[in-house]
């Protein structure tokens, strides 16, 4: 990342044409493709990673750095028929299958197994292994278990992935195969997002969403996902509450269909330390942390996400627009347009139907999606996008 000791070559301007079949690079021609997979350290990098948080390390829970914390799991049974209620819902059961992230102790599995459900259990902890493959002999097929965790799997910034963190060895495996994006639901997640690492988890679940990476080579994976309540209300915020308006709740929402289930009180849930026992965490600060109550949000991927415009090879300058737009939220929209295309900021403001004295707070998701489509779709300009990157960095 820049820093005040780095010295810098001089700024160039590059454009990046998301439909076009080259960009200018020098002397030379290449797709936009091509150049997006070599410059691995320029544009894409530098501005796609997941917005940090003060409260967090630096080091990513997908990275290879061994490092446990306290998972929280279900143990009250009318929860688990609760959520066999919300997961199932009035679909054939036999025709589901549900990814389970930690089951634990298995009082969900067990409950989805008798309603008829096809499971997945993804479980971390070696303790609770030889509970869920006991009850795996005697479900006939109809549960498998592997031991690996589901938030670490898929790594985006390694370079060498184990095979066991790897979701095509893993699927392959399952026997589960990729259906089309315009299907309908292939697979459901249930998960319970690691306290500490909420926010990271789901910046990088929206990268390899609107990648078409990870679980999401298979379809349009639902997720069903309890999140605290501090991350559910910046999930579902919009300009009317832009106290909690943020880009994560523009990139999840253009994306899914975000949907609230139901609230889950703390007590349902019970800690796995570090040994892999169920107890109560004995310090204070993770003990207040943990007695929150959950709640449970749905997020299906819309089959309408991916258009002529918005794809997953030009996803990173919509993430960009975004992020942009937010950085000085209370701007006049038109004024980062004229800093990020080249394109009559003008004419395209009055193509989606926007004054040029809105700003970023008071624009919804869908209006952030069709700003960009319109750009995209603009002819005025060979150069649509404009933004920096070192020369040194792009390799031919």
């Amino acid at each position: 990342m820049r820093g005040p000791a780095m010295r810098l070559p001089p700024r160039l301007a590059l454009s990046a044409l998301a439909r076009g079949p080259s960009c200018i690079l020098g002397s030379g021609a290449a797709t936009r493709k091509d150049w997006q997979a070599r410059n691995r350290r320029g544009f894409s990098d530098f501005y796609m990673q997941p917005l940090p948080d003060s409260d967090l390390e630096e080091t990513s829970p997908w990275t290879s750095r061994n490092r446990s914390e306290p998972t929280r799991h279900i143990v009250c049974k009318k929860a688990a028929r609760n959520l066999v209620r919300d997961l199932l819902e009035h679909q054939n059961p036999s025709r589901q299958i549900i990814l389970e992230c930690n089951p634990g102790p298995g009082i969900l599995t067990g409950a989805l197994l008798k309603a008829g459900a096809r499971v997945v259990a993804f479980e971390s902890e070696k303790t609770f292994i030889p509970h869920l493959e006991s009850l795996q002999r005697n479900m006939d097929g109809e549960l498998q278990v592997v031991n690996c965790d589901f938030f670490k799997m898929d790594p985006r910034y390694q370079e060498v992935v184990r095979p066991d963190m790897s979701s095509p060895t893993i699927f392959q495996n399952l026997g589960i195969k990729a259906v089309p994006w315009t299907a309908g639901v292939p697979i459901k997640v249930f998960g319970i997002l690691p306290y500490k690492h909420e926010r990271r988890i789901l910046w990088k679940m929206l990268f390899d969403l609107y990648s078409c990476e990870s679980i999401y080579r298979y379809g349009r994976v639902e997720l069903n996902m309890f999140v605290s309540e501090r991350e559910f209300r910046k999930l579902i915020a919009t300009p009317k509450r832009p106290d909690l308006y943020q880009v994560l709740a523009v990139l999840w929402q253009v994306a899914c269909e975000v949907k609230f289930l139901h609230m889950e009180p703390w007590s349902s849930f019970s800690v796995d330390n570090e040994n892999g026992h169920l107890e109560k965490s004995k310090h204070g600060e993770s003990l207040n942390l943990l007695k929150q109550n959950l709640y449970l949000v749905r997020m299906t991927p819309r089959r309408t996400l991916f258009t002529e415009n918005l794809s997953p090879l030009n996803y990173d300058i919509f993430f960009h627009l975004v992020k942009h737009c937010f950085g000085k939220r209370n701007a006049p929209i038109i004024r980062h347009l004229r800093s990020l295309s080249t394109v009559d900021p003008i004419k395209i403001l009055r193509q989606i139907r926007k004054n040029p004295g809105d700003t970023a707070a008071r624009m919804y998701p869908h209006d952030f999606k069709r700003l960009f489509e319109a750009i995209e779709q603009s002819e005025d300009s060979v150069f649509k996008w404009i933004y920096d990157y070192c020369p040194e960095d792009v390799e031919f």
